[in-house]
């Protein structure tokens, strides 16, 4: 675990090294617009996301399993009126009692790449993206990935107005290679979502992550209310967030009685 934290403190350093090489003095963005742009997963905004869930009660040996999801938001303007936005989701799991009672497992999961086509203006407020999704098998533990590459198609829409954020995202994987003796992924993945920010860039959201798995017919449903305010530490911009997290539908043998979700997101605006 430790080598994995080392690497994740490696690329976001190097990330954020990057980013503000690259960036050039402009005038100072407020604190509205940024929590806006947050709320928006198409903007064209860098943002360095460190979103930490824990659950716990899982299952029948009581388990517990904290996920630490790495997510660089990355956009490209490919010209005047299209945007390429990439988004990289690198989880670091912990858990325990999960696979049997006193069992326990740490490392990676596989990590899933996003990229999105986007206009790099909205008409009225709406915004929409498309694009393709990928999931890498770089999982260090076999019992926290699938060991497969996967890839499909992913779609957002939204809307913003009078400070709402409405809209939704989703993506389906399916494997293409890997090892043969692992199960197939068929996987769609939805998510709701909505916001209200304030001018002074506290918000509140609410938004459901919903996972169909095609191969084994489950559906898995967390709802996930936070609360989000913009400030900085010292000359950095952040973003922080917390709220439940709530279980609403799992596989059988796989809910969890509650969870926790904080988020600690380093921003830079273009």
């Amino acid at each position: 675990m430790k080598t994995i934290f080392a690497i994740l403190i490696i690329l976001s350093g190097s990330v954020i090294t990057g980013i503000l090489e690259a960036q050039e003095a402009k005038p100072e963005i407020s604190a509205e617009e940024l929590a806006k742009k947050l709320s928006n997963p198409v903007a064209s905004l860098i943002s360095v996301p460190f979103q930490n869930n824990t659950d716990v009660g899982i299952g029948q040996y009581n388990g517990s399993k904290n996920t630490l999801n790495f997510q660089p938001v990355i956009p490209i303007n490919l010209s005047s009126k299209l945007n390429l936005i990439s988004r990289f989701i690198i989880p670091v799991v912990s858990q325990h009692n999960i696979t049997g009672e006193g069992t326990g497992q740490h490392g990676l999961a596989d990590a899933v790449v996003s990229a999105w086509f986007s206009p790099a203006e909205a008409k009225n407020g709406f915004i929409w993206g498309v694009g393709p999704v990928f999931l890498l098998p770089i999982a260090t533990n076999d019992l926290l990935g699938t060991k497969k590459l996967g890839i499909g198609p992913t779609a957002l829409v939204l809307k913003q107005f009078h400070g709402w954020t409405m809209g939704a995202l989703v993506n389906q994987i399916w494997s293409v290679a890997g090892d043969t003796s692992r199960s197939d992924v068929s996987q769609m993945f939805i998510q709701p979502f909505m916001s209200y920010n304030w001018k002074s860039g506290a918000g509140l959201g609410l938004n459901a992550e919903i996972t169909q798995n095609w191969i084994s017919s489950t559906t898995s449903v967390f709802i996930n209310p936070t609360i989000s305010g913009v400030t900085k530490l010292g000359k950095q911009i952040v973003s922080l967030a917390i709220g439940p997290r709530i279980q609403v539908a799992a596989p059988d043998g796989s809910k969890a009685d509650f969870g926790v979700r904080a988020a600690v997101t380093f921003v830079f605006p273009k």
